[in-house]
């Protein structure tokens, strides 16, 4: 069992950052990758970006390529989302996840990007 514990959302302008953490604790030995997606409302949950966990290989939707950085500290077993150049349409609830098929997820923090 991994539990995930988001923080760092909140209010921005258009053009602002924001950045985002994810704390895992529990059977954190047994982290391989992990990912943040998110969720508009009224919109399918879409991977946003992830990480291998030891090898620190990144990807990133195309849609946040060159604003977003997901990063890891593995002493602190966090992740970490930092966000440039925010846009009205990156307003989501945003939520970490890893293990097989991304099985654990945290409860998620919102992100509102004002016009």
């Amino acid at each position: 069992q991994v539990l995930l514990v988001e923080s760092g959302g909140g209010l921005v302008q258009a053009g602002g950052s924001l950045n985002l953490s994810c704390a895992a604790s529990g059977r954190t030995d047994s982290l391989d990758r992990m990912a943040w997606f998110r969720q508009a409302p009224g919109k399918e949950r879409e991977l946003v970006a992830a990480i291998d966990w030891i090898g620190g290989i990144t990807g990133y939707a195309a849609s946040v390529k060159d604003r977003f950085t997901i990063s890891r500290d593995i002493t602190k077993n966090t992740v970490f989302l930092q966000m440039k150049s925010l846009k009205p349409e990156d307003t989501a609830v945003y939520y970490c996840a890893t293990g097989k098929m991304y099985m654990y997820w945290g409860q998620g923090t919102q992100v509102t990007v004002s016009s």
